[in-house]
């Protein structure tokens, strides 16, 4: 699984990143880096419990994040 993370500075100085491929995995940060960070730990955990609800089907993963 390859995802993306977007991210966009606020004008108030905050960042937002995004990984838009998992509805609401969106976190805002300091910086650019740990927005990024935020939101791909809150994909890992959406990924997860899709995993656990048997949303998603249980197989080897690969995950790779890429910031756009």
């Amino acid at each position: 699984m390859k995802y993306t993370v977007e991210t966009e500075q606020e004008v108030d100085g905050r960042w937002i990143a995004e990984v838009p491929e998992i509805a609401g995995a969106m976190c805002y940060g300091p910086t650019r880096e740990k927005a990024i960070a935020h939101a791909e730990a809150l994909a890992l955990r959406a990924i997860a419990e899709r995993i656990e609800n048997d949303e998603q089907p249980v197989a080897p993963i690969q995950i790779t994040f890429e910031a756009a």
